[in-house]
């Protein structure tokens, strides 16, 4: 299944014709519930479309579930808030990429379609259906909810119009001496063309009235008894704030107003055409396809022809016009055809348009009534007594270290390259950087690091989408500074997270590896969870030195011992393990033994179909599978005689789940990988991607009992994806205690933190409420007792002994609320200004 539409640039835009639809295949009703009975009749055919969910439609219910934590009364007003513009700054790059790609190929393959059945412009419809109900729903809780939950705690948003008399005086003097001087209003007439708007500004369109003066509008709008009428436009500026904050002395007492930078503009837009009247005032925007197309083959410099292709972004063609409801029909024909859009890319907002601004607000607002409980990360145990190069490294000759993100700080893995950037036995540093913030303090360490002598190789991927201008910016920087600064594989994205240290230590060379499943980016690090791992293993040094040299190189892939590689067969790698585990039920089925087959997967996106055949055939072989998918599923689970042994859950919370982690096992011999790939064409073809091993026993254990075990008894913030693509909240029992799965790692660590009492490193906190749940799950979960007595006896048993030794008699954790907040706390958040966290990278 293609992940990614392909179109080509289109040299002559023409307006979009769409072939006419054909009528898709009807999705099988099945049963919703998950059994594990075993299949008697399986389904042979996995390649009929009825079995599989498009993939931007999946998008879409992903998007909702996001919509969903907006609704959730639960949350606090603000985060409620920043839900809400994480649906809109989501739903703009959906249709920058997503729908843009779509509709050329509508124009260019109108007949094509995809596993699931749906041509590009069945798909089309679909989502714009989808999308128009999304956005009714998401201004209605804007409205309904979140304005007035915001306004209990004395946060008020608010127009001109609601304003008290002394807070229009200021606004009005507000906009005559900031605002007036920087907008620049334009014509629209015959000698006047309609403008050129870049992606995503926000402008106003004037409909403006000339009473004395007769004349015919030129064809604009309908003339109305001789009188003229006028269109005009003001883009309202990127450079100043989008949302207002009125002084104090002009507000209510103990009221905090913010008005929108639109809505000042259009209370006061008449300034702007003296001698006019103003008979209609809306607020519009288009997004506009924002891919690049960029020939790497034909590139005698990556970084030039990648800021060539920066510059034409803001023109592409236009995809989706958003326009303020109420707006003169007349006006919005005109906007549509100017664009060259159809009626079904028209979007009607019925409240301020582009909702992402609201960030802003959730940025600079410092309320902990109205936000999630802040918290700290924490450094892990081992390192917290290595203060310099040796210790530190040290450490990671002794044992690996896995990095639970948020929780487990960043901390640690931007000192892992300070410290060797310092290190005078520190000879070589080797990164690939994807996505790193606009300060980051990696990219500064290797820099110094060149300066001071050591080879230091940075492989920079110019193509990491939205993130070009910053990449290439840092790109010149490093190379400025001696840093060997290279861009990859023709033609493949490096999506890998992976640092090298080559160090001597006294006639040896030693290599130490960072392996993550996240980006290089201590921003994102605080709000997205993610799996890293520090590690001196000889193996998996000689491979990461194989990778560098692959990609710096013009070596052929040399096969490696530890690692996994994409796109060197790592699609074959994840389905024979698959396959071993069909291989494992189907023989304990033959020889009528009770022998576990089992997958547990943990990742963002399940797209690619030779993945979901292996896991319908699985399922039919009677492995269990559980799935843990924030966003994109193409799988149907649930369907007798062909997934009923697959269950599909995604957690949308106040962290970003971004972690991939694939746990096999494997007759036995546990095994869980991890890595930076999703079981996606993209990842798998398109992408150079690392999955790597978690050797260590111990550290296997904790991510079976940290993160998969509890992601599974997750009975909050858990949805379950039904077969029809579409999904619910997990259905807790009568009598079952409420379970979260990131509520109770952030009660862990707060727990952990607190003296006396300490767990062992990596120990799952458990309380009376939520131990049952987790050891009830590793029942049900992992490889556990089914209805063995005796090995039910012994979970009691095991439940007792945790319980005494992990859970002080005076715990107060019975009282917290597990559903995000974490009361007490008085570190200041890490996540002050916080990027959008649900994005699909």
């Amino acid at each position: 299944m293609s992940d990614s539409p392909t179109p080509e640039p289109k040299l002559n835009p023409q307006p979009k014709r769409r072939a006419a639809p054909r009528k898709a295949a009807a999705p099988r009703k099945s049963a919703t519930k998950s059994t594990t009975v075993e299949v008697t009749r399986p389904i042979s055919d996995l390649d009929a479309p009825q079995w599989y969910v498009h993939r931007e439609l999946s998008w879409l219910e992903f998007n909702q579930r996001v919509l969903e934590e907006a609704c959730d009364p639960e949350n606090p007003p603000l985060e409620r808030l920043k839900f809400l513009a994480i649906v809109s700054a989501n739903l703009d790059e959906f249709f920058e990429i997503r729908v843009a790609g779509l509709q050329q190929q509508a124009e260019t393959r109108p007949f094509d379609a995809g596993p699931d059945g749906l041509t590009a412009s069945q798909a089309l419809d679909a989502i714009a259906a989808r999308v128009k109900r999304m956005s009714q729903a998401q201004y209605t809780c804007y409205q309904s909810e979140v304005v007035p939950a915001l306004a209990l705690g004395g946060l008020d948003l608010l127009t001109v119009d609601d304003l008290e008399e002394r807070g229009r005086r200021w606004a009005k003097n507000y906009f005559e001496r900031e605002v007036f001087p920087v907008l620049t209003p334009l014509a629209v007439d015959p000698a006047h063309p309609f403008p050129q708007l870049g992606n995503k500004s926000l402008n106003l369109v004037v409909e403006l009235r000339v009473p004395d003066r007769v004349g015919e509008l030129d064809g604009l709008l309908p003339d109305e008894n001789h009188v003229e009428f006028r269109l005009g436009v003001v883009q309202v500026p990127r450079v100043l704030p989008r949302l207002v904050e009125i002084p104090a002395e002009f507000s209510p007492k103990g009221r905090k107003i913010y008005v929108f930078l639109s809505s000042l503009i259009s209370a006061y837009v008449g300034q702007l055409f003296p001698g006019l009247e103003v008979r209609g005032c809306y607020a519009f925007r288009v997004t506009r396809n924002s891919e690049l197309y960029l020939d790497e083959d034909e590139a005698d410099n990556l970084l030039e022809a990648m800021q060539e292709q920066l510059a034409r972004r803001r023109r592409g063609d236009a995809v989706r016009l958003e326009v303020q409801r109420g707006c003169d029909p007349a006006v919005v024909a005109l906007l549509l055809r100017t664009f060259e859009l159809d009626p079904i890319d028209l979007y009607e907002v019925d409240g301020p348009i582009n909702l992402t601004r609201l960030m802003a607000i959730y940025g600079a607002e410092v309320r902990p009534d109205l936000k999630d409980a802040p918290f700290s990360p924490a450094t892990p145990p081992q390192l917290k007594g290595a203060s310099d190069a040796d210790e530190f490294f040290a450490v990671l000759k002794r044992e690996d270290i896995l990095l639970h993100h948020p929780y487990d700080s960043f901390r640690s893995v931007t000192r892992f390259i300070e410290l060797a950037a310092s290190d005078p036995n520190v000879l070589a540093i080797k990164m690939t950087l994807y996505r790193t913030s606009k300060d980051s303090p990696i990219v500064k360490a290797l820099m110094r690091a060149a300066e001071s002598g050591k080879q230091v190789t940075a492989l920079v991927e110019l193509k990491a989408r939205f993130d070009e201008e910053n990449n290439i910016a840092w790109a010149r920087a490093m190379e400025a500074s001696g840093v060997h600064v290279v861009y990859g594989l023709v033609g493949l994205k490096t999506h890998s997270k992976l640092g090298f240290v080559v160090r001597r230590e006294g006639q040896e060379i030693q290599r130490y590896v960072h392996l993550g499943t996240g980006n290089y980016n201590e921003v994102t690090a605080r709000i997205y969870t993610d799996i890293g791992l520090l590690t001196s293993n000889a193996e998996i040094g000689e491979d990461a030195s194989k990778v560098f040299n692959l990609l710096t190189g013009m070596s052929q892939f040399p096969g490696l011992k530890r690692l996994m590689m994409a796109p060197f067969g790592l699609d074959k790698e994840f389905i024979r393990r698959i396959e071993r585990e069909t291989a494992n039920a189907k023989k304990a089925a033959r020889q009528k033994v009770k022998t576990e087959a089992r997958i547990i997967i943990k990742m963002n996106s399940l797209v690619d179909v030779g993945v979901i055949k292996a896991l319908y055939r699985a399922s039919q072989a009677g492995v269990r599978v559980d799935l843990i998918i924030r966003g994109i599923c193409c799988l149907r689970p649930g369907i007798p005689g062909l997934s009923e042994n697959i269950r599909v859950r995604s957690i949308i919370g106040r962290f970003l789940e971004h972690s991939r982690i694939f746990y096999f096992h494997n007759g036995g011999n546990e095994e869980i990988l991890c890595g930076s790939a999703d079981w996606m064409p993209r990842n798998f073809f398109r992408r150079v991607e690392i999955i790597y091993p978690i050797l260590d026993g111990a550290l296997r254990e904790r991510i079976k009992s940290e993160i998969l075990l509890p992601a599974l008894a997750d009975n909050i913030k858990a949805r379950e994806i039904l077969p029809d693509g579409t999904h619910k909240s997990v259905e807790r029992a009568p009598n079952e205690a409420k379970f979260g799965f990131q509520a109770s790692l952030l009660a862990r660590q707060k727990q952990n933190s607190a003296p006396p009492r300490q767990s062992a490193p990596g120990a799952l906190q458990l309380t009376p409420r939520v131990a049952p749940q987790i050891l009830g799950a590793a029942i049900d979960g992992l490889p556990g007792t089914g209805a063995d007595p005796v090995l039910q006896s012994l979970q009691q048993s095991l439940l007792k002994q945790v319980l005494n030794v992990l859970i002080p008699t005076n715990n107060s954790m019975e009282s917290q609320d597990l559903n995000g907040e974490i009361g007490g706390e008085t570190v200041k958040s890490d996540e002050q200004n916080a990027p959008e966290t649900a994005k699909n990278e």
